[in-house]
């Protein structure tokens, strides 16, 4: 099972700098029966886009919540062996954690399939997210219009012998 793990460039480099992301639990995202559910596709291409959305809206939140944070969202995808990623089935019908899984142990950078990044011409839109992220939580639409404004941005791809230029 392919899960994706928000982060942040500093948790990047952690983990980087341990070999691993973690410790466990983590929180991660994939293809659940709720996410598939909602999404209402069989593609699983589309399915695994729709749960990469739901780590890099995880991944601003993570931003929110740090002021010196470098405003690019940072996600990590990993392929898992089945069962190690568990979703809560008491969490099936709550729309902000759909596609949401546990992961008991940390997990070996090594065995990453690639890291997607923010381009640098999207720190502005994800810093005007992370700022009104608040208010768009409390039913701001002109708040959720810029959140939507981050989500706008397509997070690159990179591969994990890369990850040194994406912190350095």
């Amino acid at each position: 099972m392919r899960v994706y793990v928000p982060l942040t460039l500093s948790g990047l480099a952690v983990a980087h700098g341990a070999g691993e992301i973690g410790p466990g639990p983590l929180t991660a995202y994939a293809v659940t029966p709720s996410l598939r559910e909602w999404y209402v596709s069989d593609d699983i291409e589309e399915l695994e886009y729709a749960a990469l959305n739901r780590a890099a809206s995880a991944s601003l939140r993570l931003i929110a919540g740090r002021p010196d944070e470098t405003r690019r969202r940072v996600v990590v995808a990993v392929d898992v062996p089945d069962g190690a990623a568990v979703a809560d089935p008491d969490q099936a019908l709550d729309a902000s954690s759909l596609g949401e899984v546990r992961i008991a142990r940390a997990l070996a950078l090594s065995k990453a399939a690639a890291v997607h990044v923010d381009a640098d011409d999207a720190e502005k839109d994800v810093a005007a997210a992370a700022a009104a992220l608040g208010a768009a939580d409390l039913g701001d639409d002109d708040a959720r219009f810029t959140v939507d404004g981050a989500e706008d941005h397509e997070l690159l791809w990179f591969g994990i012998q890369e990850i040194p230029g994406l912190i350095g």
